[in-house]
């Protein structure tokens, strides 16, 4: 019994917990987060505005289609248990509207879509279903998509579901550690998972914001750009969430300039 397959399984999932708690019992004092950065930022007297970014992955655009499959996944497992009136769910729909969902998540991803690009398009789709309709071809052409219909199982929807929402944890995690403190004298640019960083003061730096692209801002997207006036140095671009408040929070940084005064204890002349 103790030797089992099961057993050995469970040796090695202890012994890697194990691991992991003895690799951060070491180096708890010497990590320094996002969450720390945030901290000190906020203790210090001098500092009113500030801000923290990092970079997503593009992949934390794919959201609606994690969210698609999670749904495909558990109409799945009731339709594949009989239950109710999910017995009788069809799998080649719910497979055509997954696919739907990840086809506009890949053109939001690839393509830098703009308003004026976007109206374009949905013109021109109109005058093609004109087109069809003037020829009588429009059932036709939309009952050559129903061949196009594919059935996933609810495990494959599930291991869909559990890949995306790995991604987008290791970007998380890796923005604790990589990232940007943004005040009104300086930046720092955080580069590991202690003190390994750099410091660049306001002047030798610029930013703005990108949000260009209509169907990621309408997610709560957009990319902050910084260039540096070192030439050599290529730009910063961080896609980051809820656009609208970092602009703002970036706009009142970069607006004002901070001077530190000196902290005198209680009862010295000058408090």
């Amino acid at each position: 019994m103790w030797t089992s397959n099961e057993m050995i399984a469970l040796y090695i999932l202890l012994g890697l917990a194990a691991v992991g708690v003895g690799v951060w019992l070491l180096l708890r004092k010497t990590l320094r987060t996002r969450l720390n950065m945030k901290k000190a930022l906020e203790a210090d007297p001098d500092i009113n505005d500030w801000l923290i970014v990092f970079g997503w992955t593009p992949k934390i655009l794919y959201v609606p289609t994690i969210v698609a499959s999670l749904v495909a996944a558990l109409l799945m497992f009731l339709q594949e248990t009989q239950w109710g009136p999910f017995a009788s769910i069809p799998t080649r729909l719910v497979g055509s509207i997954w696919f739907t969902v990840f086809l506009l998540n890949l053109i939001v991803e690839e393509y830098d879509v703009s308003i004026k690009l976007l109206l374009i398009g949905i013109i021109g789709v109109g005058f093609v279903f004109l087109w069809l309709h003037l020829l009588g071809w429009v059932g036709g052409f939309l009952s050559a998509f129903r061949h196009l219909g594919f059935s996933i199982s609810g495990t494959g929807y599930l291991l869909l579901t559990v890949v995306g929402l790995l991604v987008i944890l290791i970007s998380w995690l890796r923005g604790l550690f990589y990232y940007i403190a943004i005040t009104p004298n300086y930046m720092n640019l955080q580069e590991g998972p202690t003190e390994t960083g750099e410091q660049i003061g306001r002047e030798d730096y610029n930013t703005r914001i990108d949000t260009g692209d209509f169907l990621e801002r309408l997610c709560g997207f957009g990319r902050i750009v910084i260039t540096f006036k070192e030439k050599s140095r290529l730009p910063l671009i961080l896609l980051v969430w809820r656009v609208q408040k970092k602009a703002q929070l970036l706009e009142s940084v970069r607006a004002k300039f901070a001077v530190d005064y000196p902290q005198h204890p209680p009862g010295v002349p000058g408090t």
